[in-house]
């Protein structure tokens, strides 16, 4: 009849699972499993019901950790810097300041037709009398967000909530050489906790703050500082929400982070921003040369910069609310600073924070 024959392929090679496939079905349902049971979590925090410690074992992070979150998170990315049609951009952001419950009236640009991207419209920018910077104290929060933790670092450990911790080296790496910070001369022996701590008397404190997707994705300078070194770590790109970080010990020291370390008028300081899941662009503003989330890296690298030359000694100066750095979705920042035994944080774990609002002061 002149008609084309259909070739089909036998059924089994039809069917025939690769190993990729595998992991990212099952990884992926994991992962949903797990975001099912941090909303049941949330919602007996909620009632105020303490939330027993379970942490994942090494093969349940393994599990977690083969979902390509790296590249879903590049695709994000490049999702966000599609241009939209005018007539589209009102009804998506609707929904997603309906969801994330975005309070656009702080918005320097309320006009939801302004924005022809949803990089532009994570990114935006704030009135100026939105987030009035607290002048009394000498520490004041970097970004809007939650407080998971703050107080003393104790034993080179730090807490990521409430009795889940990491280790303090293994968070920011190995020590960068002292010519370029005014680390302690300690003997090696010591520990790296104490090697940190320049001034006799001192203690070393930390702090961490959750940008939920609704907040507002700039971060600041908590305080008036030098920025002397950049360490950049490559790494996963797993989530960072409150749920997440009470069932993966270490969670911050698996992901992709970019460390800014220098000094402030009390000694040591330093500011990092922890990438997440569909945040793997960190932006620090003065620091062109950072280029996060990239296709290729080894794992457990880092790469290190100096700010700190023969025709700049000081570093990169900065004043407490400046700019300095974006994400583009939402994810964590971690202060470790060095302060006199009498520096009190004036914060409860679980509550709300705004930029430029007290985080403590002497």
């Amino acid at each position: 009849t002149g008609r084309k024959k259909l070739h089909t392929a036998p059924v089994g090679q039809v069917f025939r699972l690769r190993p990729f496939h595998v992991l990212v079905a099952t990884g992926g349902g994991y992962a949903g499993y797990r975001k099912y049971e941090d909303y049941k979590l949330e919602q007996l925090e909620k009632r105020g019901i303490e939330v027993p410690v379970k942490l994942a074992s090494e093969w349940e992070v393994a599990l977690y950790k083969s979902v390509p979150t790296r590249l879903l998170s590049r695709a994000w990315g490049r999702l966000n810097q599609v241009e939209l049609p005018t007539w589209l951009r009102k009804p998506v952001y609707s929904l997603y300041i309906w969801t994330f419950g975005v309070n656009m009236k702080e918005a320097a640009v309320e006009d939801l037709h302004h924005y022809r991207n949803l990089s532009e419209f994570f990114r935006r920018k704030l009135k100026p009398q939105a987030r009035p910077v607290c002048c009394l104290h000498s520490v004041i929060s970097p970004s809007d967000g939650k407080i998971l933790n703050f107080g003393q670092v104790k034993n080179c450990e730090v807490e990521q909530v409430k009795g889940v911790t990491y280790s303090l080296e293994s968070f920011l790496g190995p020590r960068i050489c002292t010519d370029e910070l005014h680390f302690s001369q300690a003997p090696a022996a010591n520990s790296f906790q104490h090697q940190l701590v320049t001034k006799e008397g001192n203690e070393l404190y930390h702090c961490v703050i959750y940008l939920a997707p609704g907040d507002y994705h700039c971060f600041h300078s908590p305080t008036d500082w030098r920025v002397s070194h950049r360490r950049h770590f490559p790494g996963s790109l797993m989530s960072v929400n409150p749920g997440v970080a009470r069932w993966i010990k270490e969670l911050f020291c698996h992901n992709e982070r970019v460390v800014l370390t220098g000094d402030w008028k009390h000694g040591f300081f330093s500011l990092t921003a922890v990438g997440a899941t569909n945040v793997g662009s960190i932006h620090i503003y003065f620091d062109q040369d950072l280029h996060t989330n990239s296709p290729c890296y080894s794992k457990g690298s880092f790469n290190d910069f100096s700010f700190v030359s023969n025709n700049n000694k000081e570093g990169i100066p900065m004043r407490k609310g400046e700019h300095l750095g974006e994400f583009n979705l939402g994810s964590t920042i971690v202060l470790i600073f060095e302060a006199p035994k009498d520096f009190k944080f004036h914060l409860k774990a679980g509550q709300k924070i705004r930029f430029g609002e007290a985080l403590g002061s002497l």
